[in-house]
């Protein structure tokens, strides 16, 4: 009889209490934990969160130099592949230059032709001014010979036919040296002020040849900037024009970061702050130090090729975001090489100071920022055209080497001392007429 009491199950109240009882304790330990983890974090955001701002939208960008052709060409050599490293002002691609060069053969013959004609305007203006002396010569022989007949002709030592028929010939040579004048005012209009070297068509033809000569000396494409060759479109055989893209260059030492924080996040921000960056090509083994350089001045939809247009009133309340260009250490890139275009994710310490929010801490001061590798072309074909104008000035022509102020003095005298032509005509027109030799 005991037995069979002893093996009787517990009461259902009894069950209810265990369990309740079990799930009281459960509760209890989530809610500890609970109130655990709130607590590390609140001590936690308190201590470290709160003094950072962290976004994974935010990737590693750099200046993507493109190589693009300056002339018409081509292509016949393509030296350099994708992946490799060039110096700045290696060949990278190499046209055809026959067209080039034929075209600048014109360009030289034209120039070598502009100079010998505007040196035979010097030279013929030389033979002018002799000429013009000659008939004034030849005028002042008359002029006093009629002086001595008017003075004979009272005494009958001199007929009236032969003091008119000086007059006549006085007349005539009166427009001779007129006609004679004109030309040489006509001329003077031309090439007076100037040298054969400085004169505007000679420029012109000198300008012509440089221009052909840039055209031929472009047919070899330079890297404008050192660097790794990406995205190479050129290909043996394809015809290009200027402008047309051929590959681009990536300099892999001078690289950032753009991170687009939310526009809630930048009230913080400012220049100068420190940042740090975790690339995912590294996960957590290495983390960058970077410096926040400035703000852009404005979102992506501004820029965009159809900026929005909310003043009609359908649009949407969406939190924008603003890129923040961060910069990163040159040392730590030669160490822990990127690429353009990585993701990141990136914290910004905002409980530092740094500077006013209208200030940039971003340079242009890195070698892919200016270039000289075209410097030289323009001197050269300076050079040349110099030298074919040289070639092409007629020796012994000392009127086209003088100075514009010489070149006046020189230009407007008889060569024999006597005064300038126009100051001597002057003179002959108020005193040597026809009709004052009646009087």
């Amino acid at each position: 009889m005991s037995d069979t009491h002893s093996i009787l199950p517990p009461s259902p109240q009894l069950v209810e209490e265990s369990l309740h009882t079990q799930r009281n304790r459960r509760l209890l330990i989530v809610a500890l934990a609970l109130s655990l983890a709130g607590l590390a974090y609140g001590i936690y955001w308190w201590t470290t969160a709160r003094h950072w701002v962290q976004t994974d939208n935010a990737y590693v960008t750099g200046n993507l130099v493109p190589v693009t052709a300056q002339a018409s060409g081509i292509i016949t050599q393509v030296l350099f592949e994708e992946t490799q490293f060039v110096n700045r002002g290696d060949v990278l691609v190499r046209l055809d230059e026959h067209e080039a060069s034929a075209a600048l053969g014109r360009a030289r013959g034209r120039l070598g032709e502009a100079v010998r004609h505007i040196n035979s305007l010097f030279f013929t203006q030389r033979q002018l001014a002799e000429k013009l002396a000659a008939r004034r010569a030849r005028h002042d022989v008359i002029r006093h010979d009629i002086d001595r007949y008017r003075r004979g002709v009272p005494s009958g030592a001199v007929s009236k036919q032969i003091l008119q028929n000086a007059l006549d010939h006085l007349q005539a040579l009166e427009a001779d040296v007129r006609e004679t004048q004109a030309e040489y005012d006509a001329l003077d209009a031309r090439i007076g002020g100037t040298t054969v070297m400085e004169h505007p068509a000679v420029e012109l033809a000198k300008h012509e040849f440089i221009d052909a000569h840039l055209e031929y000396a472009r047919q070899r494409i330079l890297a404008p900037t050192s660097g790794y060759v990406a995205k190479r479109k050129a290909q043996v055989g394809d015809r290009v024009k200027p402008g047309t893209n051929l590959m681009t260059i990536v300099p892999l030492d001078h690289l950032w970061v753009e991170a687009n924080l939310r526009e809630t996040d930048l009230v913080d921000i400012r220049p100068g702050q420190a940042a740090e960056v975790r690339v995912d090509l590294y996960g957590g083994k290495h983390t960058f130090r970077g410096t926040v350089e400035g703000l852009v001045p404005g979102t992506g939809s501004p820029f965009a090729l159809l900026p929005p247009d909310n003043s009609t009133g359908n649009f949407i309340h969406i939190t924008e975001r603003v890129p923040v260009r961060i910069a990163l250490e040159a040392e730590e890139l030669r160490e822990h090489p990127i690429r353009p275009g990585l993701s990141t994710v990136t914290k910004i310490r905002v409980n530092d100071v740094g500077q006013s929010v209208w200030s940039s801490l971003a340079k242009a001061d890195t070698e892919e920022y200016q270039t000289d590798v075209y410097d030289h072309e323009f001197i050269s074909a300076d050079s040349l055209a110099q030298e074919v104008m040289k070639t092409h000035l007629v020796p012994g022509s000392s009127s086209s080497l003088l100075k514009p102020s010489d070149e006046a003095g020189r230009r407007n005298t008889f060569g024999d001392g006597r005064e300038p032509v126009g100051e001597k005509r002057k003179a002959w027109k108020t005193d040597t007429t026809v009709s004052n030799l009646f009087e």
